[in-house]
């Protein structure tokens, strides 16, 4: 297995080459005169701006349900956290902790966001950016005025990625190119005040972004003062016509205090309060991301395509759950640097448009956990000293053939290996990876054009998860080697494109898992539960609608079961019960309207139903919202524009529920909020 993945490495760092630039702007074209046909299965909210890009690794020869989110919502958005705006799209589901820089994530195709399985592989302008655990610190470092887009793609049938991409996938691209300064400054309720700044600068073959921002706010509970500043460069050069090198640099700093957790009594009689036990909860996070691109057309039929990356994370927090739980210290180092590479080969076979993509990626971390009991931020005792290392590394192989010019047929396959070691340095033991073995994961796809702006499309795939932190070893007691839980899904949709007029897409999809884990959250040395076998599915309802050039109108309806089918030998009780935290129903939507033209007006809202909190399925059902938020833009000039935008509308408690094995524990999410801001632009 060590063999197999010194291999791939070797290979992949003489190929340098990247299947991450899918939405980055490119010196190739788009489209050659023999290539297939372009299936519609995306989903945009917002306009999505075009560019110019080669094909390796694109999105575009995915065919599953992709959704997009366009920069002109994100940079005018006033939200904590840029995962809120993926909340905006379809069928995702939101989990706002609320507690400092440990906020929340977002999550797809019923699996939740708890942090025990993580399904949605994130990244960042093309750079993987899970923590070793696949939370999702990162996406905290970018900040709204510097998006261009956000691309999710969802299901099991995409080959590009392995290490967490068990439901899917998303991208965040922030902005590359042009000439400009922009800037955003806003003030609001809870005294939070916001400054973004993103500047570019092209001449010639060069081309360079900054980004520096900062945000402080007191925040909606009582001991919940945050502090996050980011700063980021983005620098590109053009290298004749077909070349393009580029670097990426990000720095982040975060500080926060936790509110905690309130009881039921509590979170209704004051959900603005903090408990006494809580007043020295906090953590500070620092975090940065590097990485170097190079993108070419070898010829016109052939594109290449890489990059290499470096991430490192360091977390210091000071946590205490309830009255009766002890505060504990819990520090996380980690560095991850990976390679990886993609070649596109484009040609025709007897007339017939065919393509053929190779790609590959390999991951190295080096992790430490480590966590002590506290008392008001002074060590007791340690419970726990873990240092691990491990390496994940696949390639895959797809095809695109096209045989008729109303068909398009995308066979795939990919195959990941696992490598590394753990030491416990608290009584200096240690333990092997988990002999995963080869995690073969095949995939086709078939989109179907049977008349204009009509796309029919269906997907079967298998994706994999293996452990996370200790979960991935060999430690005593377990003698035997765990296999991978393999994740298989299919999917089934409908896309339908009137012009600019009305865009509609519904998908119906299945998921099931084998050997599903969890980790245990709490748990002294970070192990897991075996959940058993799993059957996860749901049917998405999208559509947008324009029926004149001043309103637009956009909505969309999910429904979603996750059930446990093959429950652990130690619980079967919990065959047929509901997966935790899962709610069955997911609504988003909005309407923008343009009165006169320097003035737009927007309303937008989000829902779901309530949700189990333990796949027991016996502390009742809690957590649904319906939540609006209304906002009015300005444009007075070129220049200059003014925005007021008011969060939770109708003052609405809606909160984050969990079960700590004896009560339920809750997190309030914010009251409604006022926020006033000047965008300027140059």
């Amino acid at each position: 297995m060590k063999t197999s993945l010194l291999a791939l490495a070797a290979g992949l760092i003489c190929a340098a080459t990247s299947p991450s630039a899918s939405a980055e702007e490119k010196a190739a074209p788009v489209q050659r005169a023999d290539t297939p046909r372009k299936p519609d299965t995306s989903f945009s909210v917002g306009e999505i701006v075009v560019t110019a890009r080669g094909m390796a690794g694109s999105t575009d020869n995915v065919l599953t349900s992709v959704d997009r989110l366009g920069g002109d919502v994100a940079q005018n958005a006033d939200v904590d956290n840029v995962y809120e705006l993926i909340s905006r799209m379809p069928g995702i589901l939101l989990t706002d902790f609320n507690q400092g820089t440990t906020n929340g994530k977002f999550s797809m195709r019923g699996f939740n966001g708890e942090g025990n399985i993580n399904a949605v592989k994130l990244l960042i302008d093309g750079i993987p950016s899970n923590s070793n655990d696949g939370n999702m610190p990162y996406i905290d470092m970018i900040f709204p005025l510097n998006i261009a887009s956000i691309e999710v793609v969802r299901g099991t049938s995409d080959p590009r990625y392995g290490l967490h991409a068990i439901a899917g996938s998303a991208n965040i691209l922030t902005r590359s190119g042009g000439t400009f300064v922009d800037a955003r400054a806003s003030a609001g309720s809870y005294n939070t005040y916001e400054g973004q700044l993103v500047a570019g600068l092209e001449r010639g073959a060069l081309t360079q972004n900054y980004q520096i921002a900062y945000r402080a706010s007191d925040g909606y509970r009582d001991h919940g003062d945050t502090h996050r500043f980011s700063l980021s460069g983005k620098w590109g050069l053009v290298l004749g016509e077909n070349v393009r090198l580029g670097a990426i640099a990000r720095y982040y700093d975060a500080d926060a205090e936790e509110p905690g957790y309130l009881t039921f009594a509590d979170s209704r009689a004051d959900p603005r309060m903090t408990n006494a036990y809580n007043v020295s909860d906090g953590d500070t996070r620092k975090m940065q991301q590097y990485a170097v691109t190079a993108d070419a057309t070898v010829s016109d039929d052939l594109d290449w395509s890489s990059m290499a990356y470096y991430n490192r994370l360091r977390d210091d927090r000071y946590v205490k759950y309830s009255v009766g739980a002890s505060q504990q210290r819990r520090l996380t180092e980690e560095d991850h640097y990976g390679v990886s590479s993609a070649l596109h080969w484009h040609s025709a076979l007897s007339g017939m448009p065919f393509m053929l993509e190779a790609g590959g990626n390999i991951e190295w971390q080096d992790n430490r956990s480590a966590r002590w009991l506290s008392v008001e931020r002074v060590p007791t005792s340690q419970t726990r000293e873990q240092q691990f290392d491990l390496s994940v590394g696949g390639v895959y192989l797809q095809a695109i053939i096209e045989p008729a010019d109303w068909l398009r047929i995308t066979p795939a396959y990919r195959v990941d290996w696992v490598g590394g070691n753990f030491s416990n340095l608290l009584n200096d033991t240690a333990a092997p990876i988990n002999d995963y073995g080869s995690i073969d994961q095949p995939k086709l796809s078939v989109a179907v054009f049977p008349a204009d702006g009509v796309t029919l499309y269906g997907n079967w795939g298998k994706t994999f998860q293996i452990g996370l932190g200790s979960g991935a070893y060999l430690i005593p007691p377990r003698q035997v080697d765990l296999a991978p839980s393999i994740n298989e899904g299919w999917e089934l949709g409908a896309k339908y494109r009137l012009g600019e007029t009305l865009e509609a897409r519904v998908a119906y999809w299945q998921q099931s898992a084998t050997g599903e884990i969890a980790r245990k959250l709490n748990d002294p040395l970070g192990d897991f539960e075996n959940v058993g076998g799993t059957d996860r599915k749901g049917i998405d309802l999208q559509m947008s609608f324009k029926p004149v050039e001043k309103l637009s109108l956009w909505g969309a309806l999910s429904w979603q079961k996750a059930l446990i089918s093959v429950p652990s030998p130690a619980t079967p009780e919990l065959a047929g019960n509901e997966l935790n935290h899962t709610p069955r129903w997911l609504w988003s939507g909005g309407i923008e309207y343009v009165p006169v033209e320097p003035l737009t007006v927007s309303l937008t809202g989000r829902g779901q139903s309530s949700y189990y909190l333990t796949t027991a399925n016996a502390e009742g059902k809690w957590g649904d919202l319906a939540v609006f938020d209304a906002s009015i833009a300005w444009r007075m000039n070129e220049t200059v524009e003014l925005g007021l935008a008011v969060k939770n509308l109708g003052d609405s408690y809606y909160e984050y529920v969990w079960w700590d094995g004896a009560q339920t524990l809750h997190s309030p999410a914010n009251g409604r909020n006022v926020t006033a801001s000047a965008r300027l632009r140059f």
